[in-house]
């Protein structure tokens, strides 16, 4: 039979159109609701009583407390919110180069933690644990990076602002419209995703992707098996890979301790290419930004996950992974 004969591409096209529906439809039950939930924590004051928590532990990293708000409007939301906060406070002109480095690096590993920590949980990985690694590792991260940069003398001169966006008042309009076109950008992400990693598997390039990984996932301790899980976060990043990574999670082919160890490298160290762009706008140093932070990211997957084959199945169970469940549950 011809492999591009119309039974085949109908065929072809029926399952991608399924694909495409469960991703998105379990990706948006979870975004939507949270989404709602944190405007109205936001217009309650929420994200700045957070910011206040936040505030003496920005010292411990070389930051002025007022850098609080920017990472928690980061954390609760994303880096977008976080960049407007920074743009629009006047300490950022007061900062060098090196502490806008460490706070990028903040933004970095822990950003949008309500709809992404969540992504995580449903795929297998216990909330607390997504949390303690995200947010302790961008703490002891920014930490590092503050050492290296105060001990070296290096990237201390005055941060200067190559682009500065025009601020304009946020209505509640204009916040509906923006959080529409977020994820009509999205439900696009997902067809165009879907779709090209078919082909990738149809064409066979998707086992040589694997194969050519390979020794990079060894060295993390991670098994083949999460390769496609690997890609797209690293790429794309876990808001727009969710409903994916949760469909590959759930067809139950990846192990349960693969399935924790590539979930927390990509809670580390993903969307490099867009998060790594976005910081730097704010005068975020590459050095710090995406080298360090992807040679930290690597190491402290490599040695958890050594960890991690240390502890019981009891352990495994009780603290790092919980079953797959249902976006709505």
């Amino acid at each position: 039979m011809n492999a591009f004969s119309v039974p085949v591409v109908k065929a072809f096209f029926q399952e991608l159109y399924s694909e495409i529906h469960d991703v998105s439809y379990t990706l948006f039950k979870l975004m939507i609701p949270v989404i709602l939930i944190i405007k109205l924590l936001e217009e309650m004051g929420g994200i700045e009583w957070f910011a206040s928590l936040l505030g003496p532990l920005m010292a411990m990293v070389g930051l002025p407390d007022s850098t609080a708000l920017v990472w928690a409007t980061t954390m609760a939301t994303n880096i977008y919110a976080g960049m407007l906060v920074f743009f629009t406070q006047s300490h950022q002109e007061s900062l060098s180069v090196a502490q806008v480095t460490v706070l990028g690096g903040l933004l970095l590993m822990a950003h949008g933690l309500p709809i992404e920590a969540r992504i995580a949980q449903i795929a297998g990985v216990r909330m607390r644990a997504t949390l303690l690694l995200r947010i302790g590792g961008g703490l002891v991260f920014a930490w590092l990076l503050n050492l290296i940069y105060s001990q070296g003398g290096w990237l201390q001169q005055p941060n200067e602002l190559l682009w500065q966006p025009e601020i304009v008042e946020d209505t509640f309009l204009a916040w509906t419209v923006h959080q529409i076109k977020s994820l009509l950008v999205i439900q696009l992400v997902i067809i165009a995703l879907l779709t090209g990693l078919k082909l990738l598997k149809l064409l066979g390039i998707e086992k040589l992707m694997a194969w050519l990984l390979q020794p990079l996932l060894r060295m993390l301790g991670i098994g083949s098996e999460a390769t496609t899980i690997s890609i797209v976060g690293v790429t794309l990043g876990l808001s727009f890979g969710g409903g994916l990574l949760i469909k590959e999670a759930k067809a139950g082919q990846i192990s349960k301790r693969d399935v924790f160890a590539a979930m927390a490298f990509l809670g580390l160290c993903h969307s490099l290419i867009e998060d790594t762009l976005l910081v730097m706008l704010l005068g975020a140093h590459i050095s710090g930004v995406l080298w360090m932070r992807l040679f930290f990211s690597l190491l402290v997957v490599a040695v958890l996950t050594r960890w991690m084959d240390s502890k019981s199945e009891q352990f495994h169970q009780r603290y790092l992974i919980r079953p797959c469940q249902k976006a709505g549950n």
